[in-house]
């Protein structure tokens, strides 16, 4: 039921980060498998995109892993404190992501709340890529392993959603990209009480 390695090989980033959303995102972290479906993500468009990390063929000890084959994981620290957790895609030396911005929680309920300190699931438990990779237990650790392991991987489980209900919007938080910025690179399912506020 995983995602094909085939599947993560386009170059078309914007198109996969839309086709992920309804996707099943899991890990399996001690023995103790967490997940849900993707409601929310942002594209990241490689070198020439100047919200990404790889702009101007940018390449250092954290990028290198966007340089590789798409199909693995991309795990960085934000703002020395949230792990974030992106999904590499096209090919080899084209370094393209897609940041997984939200989930909606259906496996792990009770791992989820212990990870999160929470009691009860609230819309913010998953809400937000540091969230998400709270939640699900991910970490830099796990940064370039294979979408292909039993760590980390992502499923299609034949939940779809209309273009009428999946919104394109411009990212969050990369103002300093200027033109860049406005770029219509996150998608997230209208209404959904897990993805980020609506940009206005």
């Amino acid at each position: 039921m995983k995602l094909p390695d085939k599947y993560y090989h386009s170059s078309d980033v914007v198109a996969l980060s839309r086709d992920l959303i309804g996707k099943y995102l899991f890990t399996s972290i001690n023995n103790e498998v967490t997940g849900g479906y993707i409601v929310e993500t942002e594209a990241y468009n490689g070198i020439i995109d100047r919200a990404s990390h790889s702009f101007g063929n940018r390449l250092t000890s954290r990028t290198r892993t966007m340089f590789e084959q798409g199909g693995i994981a991309y795990v960085y620290l934000c703002y020395g404190i949230h792990e974030m957790f992106n999904i590499v895609t096209s090919v080899a030396g084209q370094p393209h992501a897609i940041l997984i911005r939200a989930i909606e929680p259906t496996d792990g309920i009770e791992t989820i709340l212990t990870r999160r300190n929470m009691e009860t699931i609230k819309p913010n438990i998953t809400r937000g890529p540091g969230s998400v990779a709270k939640a699900l237990g991910i970490s830099r650790n796990i940064n370039g392993i294979s979408l292909q392991s039993d760590t980390v991987w992502v499923e299609d489980r034949g939940l779809t959603f209309t273009n009428k209900e999946v919104i394109a919007a411009p990212r969050i938080g990369v103002a300093y990209a200027g033109e860049d910025a406005l770029l219509p690179y996150r998608f997230y399912v209208k209404g959904n009480i897990y993805v980020s506020k609506p940009n206005k």
